[in-house]
């Protein structure tokens, strides 16, 4: 296939398919639905995943485990990497390290794989023990940020009651 052959054949605007328009068509009488069946019925769709009866591919595979869907995203950064990134004296923050760190997360940790020999002062969310340890050993500094704040059950109808009393 040359680069030339790549949309031959392919229209822009294709005529939808006329059925049930005379046995000369190729398409007439049952409209290429057959005869006898819930097939033939109109408004009936065959449901995606049906394999004729078979087994379907969404029961075939093995469920394990359970998938947290309200777990906050945690974003790992190690120190070898920092250390590599940014110039002495810069102050990392979780907005300075988004050009690094692709993706969406909700809680940003510094790990510590990897030797510091730059002053930094890193702001995260959390920090492992040895991230901690090679940056203050290193002269630079911690700032442990605030998390995602908790939601707690019945605030809301805690606090409207204290408003109107």
């Amino acid at each position: 296939m040359n680069l030339h052959e790549v949309n031959r054949g392919i229209k822009k605007h294709k005529k939808k398919l006329r059925v049930g328009r005379g046995s000369g068509s190729g398409h007439g009488k049952t409209s290429s639905r057959g005869h006898k069946g819930q097939g033939q019925l109109a408004g009936w769709t065959l449901h995606p995943a049906f394999e004729g009866g078979q087994m379907p591919l969404y029961r075939r595979i093995p469920k394990r485990g359970f998938n947290n869907r309200w777990a906050l995203k945690v974003m790992t950064v190690n120190v070898g990497d920092i250390n590599e990134s940014f110039e002495a004296g810069t102050e990392i923050t979780p907005e300075a390290l988004s050009q690094a760190a692709k993706g969406r997360y909700d809680v940003l940790k510094i790990l510590g794989d990897g030797e510091v020999t730059k002053k930094f002062k890193v702001s995260a969310h959390a920090f492992s023990k040895s991230a901690a340890e090679k940056i203050k050993a290193a002269g630079g500094e911690i700032v442990i940020l605030p998390g995602v704040a908790p939601v707690v059950k019945g605030e809301k109808r805690a606090k409207k009651k204290t408003a109107k009393a």
